[in-house]
């Protein structure tokens, strides 16, 4: 088996960027083009992980190596960096970050070590101007609206504002539904998407206190429903939308029993 290396990847990559004798769609691309396929790379290594399908994430974690090393040709070929940097970038950062393993600093245990890594990114927002940078920064725009909601009231909570305790959010909840329910009696659009969205982050702050990930509770009641439809479609000998609302009903029921044997 031949042995391949990154500085083959590097190389195939500039040679796909050639403008004379390259791919036509590879040399066309640019950041912006690209970032799209990134975040979808790094989805399908999610899923793999999720289906523990390892000869996939081995594959998938190959696609998401190919999205750095293309944004870091095309930052090479803009006089930027390039992937030695990126490289170089992420070991000091590991290193700067765990001075309880590179330094002589002691972290007795994991949440010792959390809160040496923030302040030690404190240090480093500092470094470069920005020490007075709001406690939400830091969480990217173009992650999944769930993700990002954990993610900022996460950061919300480090600094004090933060339920004490799941009762208080588990009402919260009740609240919003009541507020959308307001919402749904006047016709408003605009209200009604307002009070929804609240419906969806109170959600997600109650499945914080509960410590589950909103977006892993997602993908997993929709791949119930998934196996559930399936299986309703399977076994009824008429199409679905042949049948009237009782008989759609009892294939359900049917369906979620035939999942439960």
């Amino acid at each position: 088996m031949p042995n391949h290396s990154i500085d083959q990847l590097l190389s195939i990559m500039a040679q796909l960027r050639d403008p004379d004798s390259g791919c036509p769609w590879d040399v066309k691309q640019d950041f912006d083009s690209i970032a799209p396929y990134t975040i979808e790379e790094a989805f399908e290594v999610a899923e793999a992980i999720a289906q523990r399908d390892y000869p996939e994430l081995k594959e998938e974690l190959g696609d998401l190596l190919l999205q750095v090393v293309f944004h870091s040709q095309i930052a090479r070929e803009r006089g930027l960096f390039d992937f030695n940097d990126v490289v170089q970038v992420l070991c000091d950062k590991m290193v700067r970050r765990h001075p309880h393993v590179f330094g002589e600093s002691d972290a007795a245990d994991e949440q010792a070590v959390k809160v040496n890594w923030e302040a030690i990114k404190q240090q480093e927002r500092a470094a470069k101007g920005r020490e007075h940078d709001s406690a939400l920064d830091g969480v990217p725009a173009g992650l999944p609206a769930l993700q990002r909601a954990a993610k900022v009231q996460k950061k919300a909570a480090k600094v004090g504002f933060d339920w004490p305790e799941t009762a208080p959010v588990r009402r919260q909840v009740d609240h919003e539904l009541a507020e959308l329910d307001e919402a749904l009696a006047s016709g408003d659009r605009a209200d009604i998407e307002d009070e929804f969205g609240d419906v969806l982050f109170t959600l997600v702050n109650l499945s914080r206190h509960l410590k589950l990930d909103p977006e892993q509770a997602l993908r997993k009641a929709t791949a119930k429903f998934e196996r559930r439809f399936r299986q309703m479609e399977q076994d009824q000998p008429e199409p679905l939308n042949t049948l009237d609302d009782d008989a759609l009903e009892a294939a359900w029921q049917q369906a979620k029993k035939a999942g439960e044997l």
